[in-house]
């Protein structure tokens, strides 16, 4: 992947979620990734393409070539396109997609209450 070839949807009320891109961009030295909130009109049709609710955005959508990919799929998919050592964590698809997303679901029904959340104006 060279230069902007995927995009990163995430839910812009979410403070883990903007931690999150701050952490890819830091370690994404070829700008592989664009990010885009999840509440745009392009977030929300990503998110009803990726299966998921616009309007409870429950897990960051990574879009590259056409495919939606969600949770611990789009998570790992990041990870293996960011500098090292963070490709390594691909290892982590030998353990079967549900057990992962049990844990990524847990951390994603929780994120507001640990992590705290950004109120937007028109909310």
């Amino acid at each position: 992947m060279q230069g902007n070839e995927a995009t990163v949807f995430y839910d812009q009320h979410c403070r883990l979620c903007h931690a999150s891109v701050a952490f890819i961009r830091k370690r994404d030295k070829h700008q592989r990734f664009a990010f885009e909130p999840l509440q745009t009109t392009r977030g929300q049709e990503v998110a009803s393409k990726a299966g998921l609710d616009p309007s409870q955005p429950g897990s960051l959508v990574l879009e590259q070539a056409g495919q939606c990919y969600v949770r611990s799929d789009g998570a790992l998919r990041i990870a293996r396109g960011l500098r090292q050592p963070w490709p390594i964590l691909v290892v982590f698809r030998v353990i079967p997609r549900p057990l992962r997303d049990v844990v990524y679901d847990w951390v994603a029904r929780n994120r507001y209450r640990w992590f705290g959340r950004y109120e937007m104006p028109n909310d």
